[in-house]
């Protein structure tokens, strides 16, 4: 099946296959900076990650919550590359939602051999905290190169 096919597929066999993301973020100044970063989808259109706030793409999301992210193999031949590029609006987990939000990243993280995580794992006085993407708008590759746009299921949650 080509992406054209099913694009809202080959989203979801990229975002369940490939472990890392890159994340796309500015500073107040408008610089950009990329950070590839381990991940978990609790949804199609909720990516999940722990970071140290006082890390650089945590600061810029402090100062501009609106990123860009891309999901790739990077190990295939050229020509064959898949992509996901996603447009989001990225935060710390609130409290109210760390609960099933450190679920849904400790039960991936063991799925592929990590460690189970907890909430007191990613709150203070702990360095890392837990921090979610909600998806606004996604597009995959297809066999031309171009972006195809995905149709979003808000309602499907890990």
């Amino acid at each position: 099946m080509s992406t054209t096919d099913d694009p809202a597929a080959t989203a979801r066999r990229l975002l369940d296959s490939i472990m890392y993301m890159t994340l796309a973020t500015a500073d107040e100044a408008g610089r950009p900076w990329a950070s590839p970063v381990w991940y978990a989808a609790a949804s199609p259109t909720e990516l999940i990650w722990v970071s140290d706030p006082s890390g650089r793409h945590s600061r810029n999301l402090a100062a501009r919550p609106e990123i860009g992210i891309v999901i790739f193999d990077s190990t295939v031949p050229i020509g064959g590359a898949e992509a996901v590029y996603i447009d989001a609006v990225a935060a710390p987990v609130e409290d109210a939602d760390l609960e099933p939000a450190i679920d849904s990243y400790s039960r991936r993280s063991k799925e592929v051999g990590g460690v189970g995580w907890t909430s007191a794992d990613v709150r203070a006085p702990a360095r890392l905290r837990l921090y979610r993407a909600r998806v606004t708008a996604m597009s995959v590759l297809d066999e031309g190169d171009r972006r195809i746009p995905v149709e979003l299921d808000t309602k499907e949650r890990r």
